[in-house]
């Protein structure tokens, strides 16, 4: 069992919190309230409902329930939940986008590797539907 994985720990900034500046971190984050700057963890990062955050933001997962407005490079998975607004740059290794997200960005998927169709002993393009 990977004892790192018990022992992480969540920042969390809470609503009628307002922070600026640049955050630098390996753990997840849950905003609630306002961030007006820069996030870079390896971590998750959640945007609540009622959470904001105006800047840079660099992580490795990323859940958007609140409003999201700046430059998102997000390693693995970005979900935008229902009620999530992200406006502006987004650079995704996967992306979810629930109903009634709204979704007002320049989207770009970091290369992935591609399975090739072509069954390499046989010579012969698979069919697919």
């Amino acid at each position: 069992m990977d004892s790192n994985k018990n022992n992480v720990k969540i920042n969390f900034i809470e609503p009628n919190t307002r922070i600026v500046g640049e955050i630098e971190s390996k753990s997840d984050f849950r905003i609630d309230g306002n961030l007006e700057g820069k996030i870079n963890t390896s971590g998750r990062v959640v945007i609540g409902k009622e959470g904001t955050v105006q800047g840079e933001v660099h992580c490795g997962y990323a859940d958007i329930i609140g409003n999201f407005n700046g430059n998102l490079h997000v390693n693995g998975l970005l979900t935008i939940k229902s009620d999530g607004i992200v406006e502006g740059q987004v650079t995704v290794g996967k992306l979810a986008v629930e109903s009634g997200a709204t979704l007002n960005a320049q989207c770009s998927m970091k290369a992935a590797a591609v399975k090739s169709l072509v069954d390499e002993k046989a010579g012969k393009a698979e069919k697919t539907a």
